[in-house]
């Protein structure tokens, strides 16, 4: 991998051992229904579209390059201008951070929507059963997190657990190392080349929980900045993403 943006190169099939039996995090479980998904939706990529991509004119190549994919890719959205809303709104209207995080979590919902509504290949999903048939179709589905993050305590529910730990969450939810999925992050200002895991969040490019979530997991990850559309192309490009 051109080492543009620092990343821990994807391995199909490597078991880790932090991970359980079927990839959860130590401490907690996949419930039986998530377990047969798992094993349906194999090696894929989670790919985090920040909000920031469509103020600086980005997002529309971005979606365009995840739309040709050949390789399976679930897309998590950023909040945008829709979490800047409730920042605004959270002192004004008394609301406490786990509250504001759950509301967050909308905010993602609605940017979502917009993602989604760019390209007839994109489909909103909710669940890992949601996930797992949009990828078997054939379709790029759109995490719409709500359902399955609003009272996931193993994440920290405040403004230090954005889309960057949600997205890295879910990779761990699809089984991380074991199943093939690793996490990817593709931000809108430029990322330097060799950024450690640990300097992403002393840099401000990505939230704090993120790195804790990759090591815990043992994901593999990347982070796409300015400039590195071929990269992505490539990296998608493949059957195999992960």
């Amino acid at each position: 991998m051109a080492p543009s943006a620092a990343s821990r190169s994807f391995a199909p099939g490597r078991v880790s051992k932090k991970l359980g039996s079927r990839g959860s995090a130590p401490g907690t479980s996949l419930h039986f229904e998530d377990e047969r998904v798992i094993g349906a939706v194999g090696p894929a990529l989670v790919l985090k579209l920040g909000g920031s991509l469509a103020e600086s004119g980005r997002l529309t190549g971005i979606i365009e390059i995840v739309a040709r994919s050949r390789a399976p890719v679930v897309v998590v959205p950023g909040g945008g201008p829709f979490a800047d809303c409730v920042r605004a709104a959270q002192a004004g209207l008394h609301i406490t951070d786990r509250t504001a995080h759950r509301v967050a979590l909308l905010a993602m919902h609605q940017m979502g929507v917009v993602i989604a509504s760019r390209h007839p290949r994109f489909r909103p999903c909710e669940t890992l059963a949601d996930l797992a048939a949009a990828l078997v179709g054939g379709a790029v589905p759109v995490w719409m997190p709500y359902a399955l993050q609003a009272d996931d305590d193993t994440l920290p529910n405040d403004w230090t657990t954005t889309s960057d730990a949600l997205a890295a969450r879910l990779a761990e939810r699809m089984g991380g190392p074991q199943a093939g999925v690793g996490v990817a992050l593709v931000k809108s200002c430029a990322v330097a080349p060799g950024v450690s895991l640990d300097s992403l969040a002393s840099t401000g490019i990505a939230d704090p929980v993120f790195a804790k979530v990759v090591v815990r997991a043992d994901l593999a990850w990347a982070v796409y900045g300015a400039g590195d559309e071929r990269r992505l192309a490539g990296r998608v490009a493949s059957e195999a993403a992960a």
